[in-house]
């Protein structure tokens, strides 16, 4: 860690102590519990978080998906729209479902497009084929709007995101958004395995290219969003709630 993420993160640790069994929200994109890409993602990670029962692995996973899915399990089949936040003081989580009730209802479907298979910094995602503007800024609406809710990141979390590499500008967006990847730095994915050793990856990625592959080809779209909670750190995240965009005119 450089000087200045040391200096950045003291200072929020100083200005921000949180405790750290609060439960988390996040605002995710997933398909719908019955959709073929969730079933699919489900015998490939599984777990299935439209689930509320926490039970043991699915006795079909293949043992390979299960060494290389641990934290795709744990947060569950999505793409992040709103990185997994406590509640900030005041707030309670039926005003966040009430306002992600009026938001959908006041926005229409977002286009997603077609899927690939692609490798990002050592991990498989759903990504789409082409960039999308209007993606990148639905998902930056999303993120400004409901910040208010959102808890400024104690120390503990403040210094786990800081582990990871992040340039000048991820670090100024953790800091103020408590996210590094938000706005210009957002990409659009949904996490398929863990980082993997270069000799895997041809093998892990014929096994997804088998379970996904048919299913990259349709037209997708963000039609709701999906309110997803921790109950404790370490908890697998499940659906709490979700809440579908404005149809037709």
């Amino acid at each position: 860690m450089s000087s200045t993420e040391r200096s950045e993160a003291e200072q929020v640790a100083a200005v921000f102590p949180g405790p750290d069994d609060e439960p988390r929200y996040a605002i995710y994109y997933s398909p719908p519990a019955g959709h073929p890409l969730t079933r699919a993602a489900v015998h490939w990670l599984g777990r299935d978080a439209f689930r509320t029962a926490r039970g043991s692995l699915a006795p079909e996973i293949h043992d390979e998906a299960r060494s290389v899915t641990t934290e795709p399990r744990r947060y569950g089949f999505h793409a992040t729209l709103k990185a997994p936040f406590r509640l900030a003081a005041g707030r309670h989580i039926d005003e966040l479902e009430e306002t992600l009730s009026r938001f959908a209802a006041a926005c229409r479907p977002c286009p997603i497009g077609r899927f690939r298979i692609d490798l990002i910094s050592g991990f498989f995602a759903l990504v789409p084929v082409k960039p999308l503007p209007m993606l990148r800024a639905f998902a930056s609406t999303i993120v400004d709007a409901f910040d208010p809710f959102r808890a400024p990141l104690n120390e503990t979390e403040l210094q786990r995101r800081l582990s990871h590499r992040l340039d000048d500008i991820e670090t100024t967006h953790l800091v103020r958004w408590g996210y590094p990847y938000v706005f210009d730095r957002f990409r659009f994915h949904m996490t398929l395995t863990d980082k993997l050793p270069s000799g895997m990856q041809s093998r892990v990625r014929h096994r997804l290219d088998k379970l996904f592959g048919a299913l990259t080809t349709d037209d997708y779209a963000i039609d709701a969003l999906t309110l997803f909670e921790q109950a404790r750190p370490g908890a697998d995240f499940v659906v709490r709630s979700r809440f579908e965009l404005k149809r037709g005119a």
